[in-house]
């Protein structure tokens, strides 16, 4: 993002759940994920509850690509998987579902890029993570969500 361009926002197809990953992902990652089909939710609340209080931080560090009412999408380091994973004591299967998830999820966020190369670039060399923003899950809700890092 360049300045204090507004994240382009996506169309919230989010599924209602304690988590902010929509049913296509959710499908997708059921497919290819090492994880029982039916552990993926309950896998996905237990990360979203982490990062939702988190979201403050995300909005000062990281690059946010998207914004929708229920959920906000960032681009992070690579190894940011590994830290949440150790963080909550995931099993690297677990892990791997999680990330593949969310990175499921950044890829239909990214769909209304104008740049789909730049957007598919950054995915090359960077991670995705999706948030979501519910009342109860707003993390720092004091702090307005235009504001994007640089």
């Amino acid at each position: 993002m360049v300045g204090n361009e507004e994240p382009p926002k996506a169309e919230s197809t989010s599924p209602g759940g304690d988590y902010p990953i929509d049913g296509t992902a959710l499908m997708k990652t059921a497919a290819l994920a090492s994880v029982p089909a039916e552990r993926l939710p309950a896998l996905l609340a237990r990360v979203q509850a982490d990062l939702g209080p988190r979201i403050g931080d995300y909005r000062r560090r990281y690059e946010r690509i998207a914004v929708e009412s229920d959920r906000e999408t960032f681009l992070v380091e690579p190894d940011h998987w590994a830290s949440v994973g150790e963080r909550l004591g995931l099993s690297d299967r677990e892990r791997d579902a999680v990330a593949r998830a969310h990175e499921a999820a950044v890829e239909r966020a990214g769909s209304g890029q104008t740049s789909r190369e730049e957007f598919e670039t950054a995915l090359e060399i960077r991670s995705g993570v999706v948030i979501g923003t519910g009342d109860e899950r707003a993390g720092d809700a004091t702090e307005p969500p235009e504001r994007d890092a640089e």
